[in-house]
């Protein structure tokens, strides 16, 4: 059973079945397991399956659709140059001089021109590609919501196509790059012919004409520099949002992936909640889970108490999500939580059945750490270490807040 959200500032989570609450917990022997592989192999009844906190009250709750992410404004300033003052020449050599930079500054108000349509064709295909992800992705959370089988070939396959969405919009990200760089080249340009205009001012042989011409020039290229800066800044601006946007929802699509195997919703990647702002809990807990109150305060050491046991007492255990609920809820409360995951061992029987129980339950713990970082938790967020308990009849897997 786990437990999850918050309730009058103590934490809540999501619960499965009715099991015994585990207080008081030791680290008997926290020797630190190394990274485990493989999975738990099929165990009899009573030694592979679920999860528990705190008896309490349960209390039925429906699912809750999580929303995902919109995908974040682009800018929307078209950047059309200013036009370039047509002025006869003199005919002098300061004259000439203005008619070459007059020119050369046509030249790059021309480039700003085409810069500018790419950068606007390129907003638009990121916004189409975006919908279409989005249109994907709210077609899984949908049939996911309203419940479906592990592992339907038809969200496994929208899936893929949300997965092609996102390259498309790594693409898109990759040409916003190219323009600005490009752009990048273009204020170089533009810084010096502003330099060499102001030059040509101590430049001998100049008549008045020239030099009221030259200051016309002057402001023209200045302003020019001001809008090839505010296009740089916004292309930056877009850049740098897209770039967080598409490594946010590509770990929410791994946990939909996870959420298609099991067949029921998750919610978004547990790594992208630990950086959301700090607001109301929600209880997104689904099917059969129930929501009880917590015995752990939000802030206070948990070294004594577990925030979430998973019982391996059966097989087949479906402890995922539960465990996202518990998870989910104590990063929205405390978004730089970590966690202490410790493998319980029953130590009962014979010294064979004790290290047989230790194998199985080290092997219980990869797939939960594998579980959670499919949830997006990042793997330096969790600490392992795994213990012999002669109180316990069943492999247990307890995860502690820290």
């Amino acid at each position: 059973m786990l437990h999850g959200g918050w309730r009058n500032g103590a934490l809540k989570t999501s619960v499965l079945g009715s099991l015994v609450l585990l207080s008081g917990c030791s680290f008997a022997s926290n020797g630190m397991f190394p990274s485990l592989t493989g999975r738990s192999a099929t165990a009899p009844a009573q030694q592979q399956a679920a999860a528990a906190t705190p008896a309490a009250q349960t209390v039925a709750t429906t699912p809750q659709l999580s929303p995902t992410s919109a995908p974040p404004a682009l800018g929307t300033t078209n950047f059309a140059p200013p036009s370039v003052t047509q002025l006869p020449n003199t005919g002098t050599f300061v004259g000439q001089k203005v008619v070459e930079h007059r020119g050369e500054l046509v030249t790059l108000q021309s480039t700003i021109i085409q810069r500018n349509q790419a950068l606007q064709q390129a907003r638009q295909k990121t916004t189409d590609d975006a919908e279409k992800y989005h249109g994907t992705l709210a077609a899984i959370n949908t049939r996911l919501q309203i419940g479906t089988t592990p592992g339907n070939p038809v969200l496994t396959s929208q899936w893929r196509a949300a997965q092609q969405q996102l390259e498309a919009l790594s693409a898109d990200i990759a040409t916003l790059n190219s323009v600005a760089n490009d752009v990048a080249s273009d204020s170089a340009m533009a810084a010096y012919l502003l330099e060499a205009a102001r030059a040509t001012y101590g430049l001998a042989g100049a008549i008045d004409e020239d030099h009221r011409q030259l200051a016309i020039l002057e402001d023209e290229t200045n302003r020019t520099v001001v809008l090839i800066d505010r296009l740089l800044n916004e292309l930056s601006t877009d850049i740098s949002r897209q770039t967080a946007y598409l490594g946010s929802e590509r770990r929410n699509l791994q946990t939909v992936s996870v959420a298609i195997q099991n067949g029921e919703i998750l919610g978004n990647a547990l790594s992208n909640r630990a950086f959301v702002s700090l607001g109301t809990i929600s209880n997104p807990a689904t099917g059969t889970f129930a929501a009880v109150t917590p015995q752990v305060a939000p802030g206070v050491a948990t070294s004594d108490q577990p925030l979430v046991v998973i019982r391996f007492d059966r097989a087949n255990v479906q402890y995922q999500q539960p465990l996202y609920n518990a998870i989910s809820a104590v990063l929205d409360r405390s978004p730089q939580a970590n966690f202490d995951l410790v493998a319980v061992a029953a130590a009962q029987g014979t010294a064979a059945n004790v290290a047989l129980n230790s194998s199985r339950v080290k092997q219980n713990a990869d797939e939960v750490v594998r579980a959670l970082t499919d949830m997006g938790l990042p793997a330096s967020r969790l600490r392992l270490s795994s213990t012999n308990n002669p109180d316990v009849s069943t492999n247990e897997v307890r995860i502690y807040v820290r």
